[in-house]
């Protein structure tokens, strides 16, 4: 992968394993949208971008050469070498079926705080509901990035809330969550940076001493808010996968990076 930074936009070429459209469109993340041109934009860590992928290039609209290297290289993940990943889970028949399909999927990088939040109203919730609840929060207690952009909200500004002052965001039971799992990160209850770095069966634990908070919420927060690509979330689409195709348990290829492999069979059984 190359990238130059040219006319206030940073374009990427040389790259592999990469599909923009299918990464920011796969139920990983909720504040992305595309254009008839098939331009995506979103928010991200206070940060606004556009950006477009043509068969040569990745174009980053109107970023700087050193938020692209502090944020989007690594919020894209662009670093990791998913073309060696990916041929070690090829070695398994579904999940080249899988990979084929769905070629280009990369986990992101988000922000972990926003992450453990967007999980919570994912919760019983379906895609275009989730982001309209989290449009609606961003829009009431998130800091103004001007032209109708605006940031998640800090955990520390919502935990400054009542389950009342969220009534205009329409989450329903979720915003009892809401305000627990901010005031426990805010206050250091749940410490973001020891999350990171701690065995991943204390990290889970962790986690689910928030109110609301079960097996699933926890492995989506971990996998995608923390990067732990050993999490394996398992919804109603996944139970499909493993009843269908792994009625004894994932292959030995996935070890160690469950969660990719989970991405690819989500997104493949929910469109195929």
């Amino acid at each position: 992968m190359k990238y130059i930074f040219k006319d206030g936009n940073v374009e990427v070429t040389e790259f592999d394993n990469i599909n923009i459209a299918l990464t920011l469109d796969c139920g990983q993340a909720f504040r992305w949208s595309s254009d008839e041109k098939g331009v995506w934009h979103g928010v991200a860590f206070g940060k606004v971008l556009d950006i477009e992928q043509t068969q040569s290039k990745i174009i980053f609209f109107n970023t700087s050469l050193e938020d692209f290297e502090k944020i989007w290289l690594n919020y894209f993940d662009l670093e990791r070498d998913y073309k060696k990943i990916t041929s070690q889970l090829k070695k398994d028949e579904q999940l080249n079926k899988a990979i084929t399909a769905c070629y280009g999927i990369r986990i992101l990088r988000q922000e972990s705080w926003e992450a453990l939040c967007s999980f919570i109203i994912s919760q019983n919730n379906n895609i275009p509901r989730i982001k309209g609840i989290i449009e609606r929060m961003c829009k009431c207690f998130g800091e103004d990035l001007s032209n109708g952009d605006f940031s998640f909200p800090s955990a520390e500004k919502i935990a400054t809330l009542s389950v009342e002052d969220l009534s205009p965001l329409r989450a329903g039971f979720r915003a009892r969550y809401i305000i627990d799992a901010a005031q426990r990160v805010a206050d250091g209850r749940i410490d973001i940076e020891k999350i990171s770095a701690m065995d991943i069966e204390k990290a889970r634990e962790s986690l689910k001493t928030i109110t609301g908070v079960g097996a699933k919420v926890a492995e989506c927060t971990l996998l995608y808010g923390f990067n732990r690509i050993e999490a394996f979330p398992i919804d109603v689409w996944v139970k499909r996968v493993m009843a269908e195709m792994y009625p004894n348990g994932l292959p030995e290829c996935t070890k160690g990076i469950e969660g990719i492999a989970q991405q690819f069979l989500f997104h493949y059984i929910r469109t195929k």
